[in-house]
């Protein structure tokens, strides 16, 4: 995978990464700095990147149409447990434990400046913006079997300078074929110092753009079901290069556990193309305004509404959080 992802909640959150191509022999070549798109104007910095948001819970029969059309899904989670989550309920909460999951192979290095660059100015953005919340920053990074390690990790700290300084060493590297080892990554992420008080919001932001192996089904569900049962919320970002077994198994993953999809688009300029999701309608904000109403959402304990200020498209015509259906039907905005 590329190594691009760590940028992302070090600046301010504003994701517009890009993955490799493929190749013939069904392997992501590392996409090159002349090859790649990049955003205009010189250097790097936070509120680049661009990213859309939808929540399956609130679209729970669109969701299971998208389940029931995987010929061989990623998870193993039972319809019985999808329809418990997506009836669960939400409470507003006082303070906050973040952890971020990046996938640091070779096919995220044409985003991973950027993904930096917004994960470092994030945590910055939620000490302004909620003052009164407590906060606490983990990160686990991964790559794959064979290559120079398959997960490190730091724990909670409260020190927002020590947090930034872990991000800044990440860089992209290993990798080669598509999958890579998620599941071992957010298994660590499972087992990191978690409040147990319940004032406290819990959220994985997984930054990734490959899915875990094929014969990783068990133990990658078996790690998302380890944060559900921790109260943790799962949050994916896709980034470039994804496919709709991935995107399955990271919306499945975000619905099992109360948390929402992300993914990036192309209206950054940066990285690779970006996969249309299998969704009707969605609107494009900065990735940094995506992550923040995500946060001020799990603090509230109900939805923030998108300040139409921030738009920057929109995706299927929605209108006042609703976009109608060609059969009638309804899809509700995030």
């Amino acid at each position: 995978m590329r190594p691009s992802l760590l940028l992302l909640f070090s600046a301010a959150i504003h994701l517009g990464c890009g993955s490799a191509p493929f190749s013939g022999t069904g392997e992501r070549a590392a996409t090159s700095a002349a090859s790649a798109p990049v955003a205009k104007g010189s250097g790097v910095s936070a509120g680049t990147l661009t990213a859309g948001i939808w929540d399956d819970s609130l679209n729970f029969d669109r969701f299971t149409a998208f389940r029931d059309a995987q010929s061989s899904p990623l998870v193993d989670f039972t319809a019985a447990e999808q329809q418990a989550a997506a009836g669960a309920s939400r409470t507003a909460t006082t303070a906050l434990d973040i952890a971020v999951v990046i996938d640091t192979t070779g096919s995220m290095s044409d985003e991973i400046k950027w993904l930096k660059a917004e994960v470092a100015a994030l945590s910055a953005d939620v000490a302004t913006t909620h003052p009164g919340a407590q906060q606490r920053w983990a990160l686990v990074h991964y790559r794959d079997d064979g290559d120079q390690y398959v997960v490190r990790h730091d724990d909670f700290t409260a020190n927002l300078s020590d947090y930034r300084s872990s991000l800044s060493p990440l860089a992209a590297g290993g990798g080669g074929d598509f999958p890579e080892a998620p599941e071992r990554a957010l298994a660590q992420a499972a087992q990191l110092s978690w409040s147990s008080a319940p004032s406290t919001a819990k959220l994985v932001f997984w930054i990734a753009d490959a899915p875990p192996h094929d014969d990783d089904v068990a133990p990658f569900s078996a790690a998302v079901r380890a944060l559900r049962d921790r109260g943790v919320h799962v949050y994916p970002v896709a980034s470039s290069g994804i496919d709709e077994r991935t995107e399955y198994a990271m919306r499945a993953s975000a619905q099992l556990t109360m948390g929402r999809y992300l993914f990036l688009t192309d209206d950054s300029g940066v990285g690779a193309a970006h996969k249309e999701p299998s969704i009707p309608c969605y609107v494009v904000t900065k990735l940094n305004h995506a992550v923040e109403r995500v946060i001020a959402s799990e603090l509230a304990g109900t939805r923030v509404e998108v300040d139409p200020a921030k738009v920057i498209r929109t995706a299927g015509n929605p209108e006042q959080g609703r976009c109608a259906l060609g059969n009638g039907a309804v899809a509700h905005l995030f």
